[in-house]
C-alpha cells in the first residue's frame, strides 16, 4: 500500500463539503471516535464533537485511547470492529496503513479553507501525505520539570534527562519504544539527523538500549499521557516526558509550577483514521471533513498544538504561539514514521524483553 499521495486531489466548496443541510439530511447514527483524553480530548469536545453533533443531529461516542497499533489490529483482524474513527499519532499510522488496518480517504471530501483557499494548498504538506488519513495537530514529546521539586540543578538538555548524577531523582516515560529510543541516541551524542540511520542497525539498538540502561533503576513507566502531569506535581518523578499540551495546560489552566525543556523534542503529527471495516465509513467520512475544517482546527492552539491548516491560526488564541512545537522546531526532530513502520514490531518486542531483564 503506497505511504504518500504524488497527486492532490481536487477540492469541493466549503458549503457542498460542510453545509448543514447536507449532513442533517442524513439520518441519525452513532458513530465511535477514539482519541487520547485529558487536556487535549476536552479540546477536541469542545470545538469538534460538540459543533459536529449539533450541526449534523448525529451521536459521537468519544472514547480514550493510549495508542499504538494492537487494539486496531485485533479489531480488523477479528471483524468485531468496535471503533469508526482513531486520532493516530503518524509514528503509529504508516504501521496500522501499511498493514492494511486502515480505510482510504480520498482527499477530495476535504473542504477549502474558511479563506476559500484548496485544501491541497492549505494543509501543510505533512497532514496529506498519507492515503489513510488526514492530518491535524502538530505536536511534540518533551520532557519537564516541577520548579518545587527539581532543585537547585535546573534541567536544560536531554542529556541533563539521563545525568542522575547531576540531578537526581526518577524520570517518567511512556511505556513504549518510541521516541525513548531517540532521545537516548541523542543523549549519547548522536546528531538529530542520524538517529534513525544509526537506530537501524543492531549496533545502533544496542546502543540505544545501553543508554537506556544508565537510568533503568530510575525510571517510572506509564501508559498514558494523562498520567504525565500528575507524576510530575506529585512528586512521583523529578523529570517527567508527555506530550507538551499536557504540560502547557497545567501551566495555563492550574498554575503548575512546570518548566518545559524543548531540547531533544521529537515533534510529530496527529491524524483522523478510519478503521477498515467500519460500518460508518461514510459517516466518518464526513466526520472527518468537518473536523479538519478551518474552524475546529483553530481550537487546538488552546492546548498548544499547531493546526494543520495554515487558514485556522488568524481564528487561534495567538498568546499560545509561542508554545506551539513549530516555534522550537530548531531544537528537536521529526518523528520517523517511516523508521517505525518498518522496525516498529521488532523493536517492540526488543523493548519488551529488555524491560524484563
Amino acid at each position: 500500500m503506497a505511504r504518500t499521495l504524488t497527486t492532490r486531489f481536487s477540492t469541493f466548496a466549503l458549503a457542498a463539503a460542510l453545509g448543514t443541510a447536507s449532513f442533517a439530511a442524513s439520518a441519525e447514527e452513532t458513530l465511535t471516535v477514539v482519541s487520547w483524553g485529558g487536556a487535549y480530548g476536552a479540546a477536541q469536545q469542545k470545538h469538534v464533537i460538540d459543533p459536529f453533533q449539533k450541526d449534523t443531529g448525529n451521536k459521537v461516542l468519544f472514547e480514550d485511547y493510549t495508542g499504538g497499533v494492537a487494539e486496531i489490529k485485533a479489531q480488523v483482524e477479528s471483524g468485531n470492529i468496535q471503533w469508526d474513527v482513531v486520532d493516530f499519532e503518524v509514528i503509529d499510522l504508516e504501521r496500522a496503513c501499511s498493514e492494511g488496518l486502515l480505510e482510504t480517504i480520498p482527499h477530495d471530501i476535504l473542504p477549502a479553507g474558511i479563506d476559500g483557499v484548496p485544501a491541497d494548498k492549505d494543509f501543510i504538506p505533512e497532514a496529506l501525505a498519507s492515503e489513510c488519513a488526514v492530518g491535524n495537530i502538530v505536536w511534540s514529546v518533551v520532557f519537564a520539570y516541577n520548579e518545587k521539586t527539581i532543585g537547585d540543578t535546573k534541567a536544560a538538555s536531554i542529556s541533563d534527562f539521563f545525568d542522575t548524577s547531576k540531578i537526581p531523582g526518577k524520570r517518567a516515560l511512556r511505556k513504549r519504544p518510541q521516541v525513548n529510543m531517540e532521545w537516548a541516541l541523542l543523549a549519547d551524542g548522536v546528531a538529530p539527523g542520524d538517529v534513525y540511520e544509526m537506530l537501524s542497525t543492531p549496533e545502533g539498538q544496542a546502543r540505544a538500549f545501553a543508554k537506556l540502561d544508565t537510568i533503568k533503576q530510575d525510571i517510572v513507566w506509564f501508559d498514558s499521557w494523562s498520567q504525565a502531569p500528575q507524576l510530575l506535581n506529585d512528586g512521583g518523578a523529578v523529570l517527567v516526558q508527555s506530550a507538551n499540551g499536557r504540560f502547557y495546560d497545567a501551566i495555563r489552566q492550574e498554575k503548575k509550577p512546570f518548566v518545559i525543556v524543548w531540547d531533544g523534542h521529537v515533534y510529530d503529527l496527529d491524524a483522523w483514521a478510519i478503521v477498515k471495516g467500519s460500518e460508518k465509513k461514510d459517516l466518518a467520512l464526513k466526520f472527518i471533513a468537518y473536523a479538519t475544517g478551518s474552524k475546529p482546527l483553530a481550537g487546538m492552539p488552546d492546548v498548544a498544538y499547531g493546526p494543520t491548516r495554515k487558514s485556522s491560526m488568524p481564528l487561534a488564541d495567538q498568546s499560545a504561539a509561542p508554545h506551539l512545537p513549530t516555534a522550537h522546531l530548531d531544537k528537536g526532530m521529526q518523528a520517523g514514521s517511516d523508521f517505525w513502520a518498518d522496525y516498529g514490531e521488532s523493536l517492540g518486542e526488543k523493548f519488551n524483553e529488555w524491560l524484563l531483564k
